[in-house]
């Protein structure tokens, strides 16, 4: 009982209960102002006065018609009134206050047990309304209290006319959704990561209790020690790629201006020479071997972030168009004035539905093949997050056409350009 007392639906029938008997006690004051202003004028025109005791009772004796006159005021400079018109007026006066006192009297009784009667069905009206009012308040708490991981499906769904508690539930639904769809990509990226971490244990154990087992050649042992070697070295860029997008996510302690150009050709460099050295071609314009033509339109532009993520950024985007691409394929890469940059690369054919899957961690386009150089699956993950940390537009499209592969477009805040006041010489 102490609960619903101090719930806020009694708080808010206490409310429209005493707002309503108030307006009623209100209307009955006024009433009765407007009436005490007004009445005894009223009464004491509609009583009927006559002279005593000569032609009104003569009258009313011989059965005759009675003619009423009203009590008036003597015009100016009249003559002094006679004792009968003395006592006429004061009988009328009488009367009209006597009337006067019984009927205000009488109204004030009424509307008073009026009120007493009105504040009953008033209290229950305003119970009655306080619980619709609070009911989807109520539906949403119910529904929070019952949440856990199990049962993130769950939604309000609540059926009422536009209003403010409508867009109440309807945008606690929507937390829900982002909850449900966070909740899922945690779970499976824990997955994915213990897989993916678990994979070069695995081979690790495999490679030395079989491989070095009983007494091997050197050959076998070297062969053996080259391929721990390559494992640790996966699981080293694994690690190092989880600590990039845990470190992106925290978001930008500092920003500065960054010459986006200049990054990304060092970065292009980089990526040339790392496919030299693999035995493939990455030159821009190059006809020959298998790798990848690269086709530059940069433009100057500043932009505002942490050069070091950024980096990591342009470094990801180009080895995924590298490692993603087709024999003898192409990699257009082109930084724009407004502070876009454009990757985009040859390779398969990708559904547009599977697009956003690939923005998550651990998630690629085909099964893993544990092949040389496949990578972790967190390439566009960590982009997708850097551009968050940056408060980038990212923008993830499947490309068309027999070439197939990706188009990444990221948008960043670019540096403002400094205010210059100009010279003499040149107003």
């Amino acid at each position: 009982m102490r609960a619903v007392l101090h719930s806020e639906r009694a708080r808010l029938t206490a409310l429209y209960g005493s707002l309503l008997v108030l307006a009623g006690g209100g209307l009955i004051a006024l009433i009765n102002i407007l009436l005490r202003g007004g009445l005894y004028t009223r009464i004491s025109g509609a009583v009927t006065t006559a002279v005593p005791g000569t032609a009104f009772e003569r009258a009313a004796v011989e059965g005759q018609p009675l003619k009423a006159v009203p009590a008036q005021r003597l015009p100016p400079g009249a003559a002094t009134p006679t004792q009968e018109q003395l006592q006429t007026w004061a009988a009328t006066r009488n009367l009209s206050i006597a009337v006067e006192s019984a009927t205000l009297h009488e109204l004030l009784v009424v509307s008073l047990i009026a009120l007493a009667v009105f504040a009953v069905p008033s209290i229950w009206l305003a119970w009655w309304m306080a619980g619709r009012v609070l009911r989807p308040v109520g539906v949403i708490t119910e529904t929070a209290r019952r949440l856990s991981g199990e049962n993130l499906h769950e939604r309000i769904g609540l059926e009422a006319p536009p209003g403010e508690l409508k867009r109440l539930a309807d945008t606690f639904d929507g937390m829900l959704d982002r909850m449900e769809s966070l909740v899922g990509a945690q779970r499976r990226f824990a997955a994915n990561a213990a897989h993916e971490l678990r994979t070069p244990l695995a081979v690790q154990r495999a490679a030395a209790e079989i491989g070095l087992a009983g007494d091997p050649p050197p050959e076998k042992v070297a062969r053996i020690r080259s391929k721990l070697i390559g494992v640790a070295e996966s699981s080293e860029h694994l690690v190092e790629s989880l600590l990039l997008l845990a470190v992106s996510e925290e978001g930008l302690e500092t920003t500065a201006a960054v010459d986006l150009v200049a990054l990304t050709e060092a970065e292009l460099a980089e990526t040339e020479t790392a496919g030299a050295a693999g035995g493939g071609s990455a030159g821009a314009g190059s006809a020959g071997g298998d790798g990848p033509t690269v086709v530059r339109g940069l433009e100057p532009v500043s932009v505002v972030g942490d050069r070091a993520l950024l980096g990591h950024l342009v470094r990801n985007l180009l080895a995924n168009a590298v490692r993603h691409n087709r024999p003898g394929g192409r990699i257009t890469v082109k930084t724009s004035a407004d502070g876009v940059l454009t990757v985009s690369n040859t390779g398969p054919v990708i559904d547009p539905a599977d697009v956003p899957r690939l923005l998550e961690p651990f998630r690629r386009r085909a099964e893993r093949q544990h092949t040389a150089g496949e990578g972790a699956g967190l390439g566009l993950s960590i982009v997708a997050s850097i551009a968050r940390a940056h408060g980038a537009k990212l923008v993830v499209r499947a490309n068309r056409g027999p070439g197939g592969g990706l188009t990444v477009r990221v948008r960043l805040p670019v540096t403002p350009a400094p205010h210059r006041t100009a010279s003499p010489q040149e107003s």
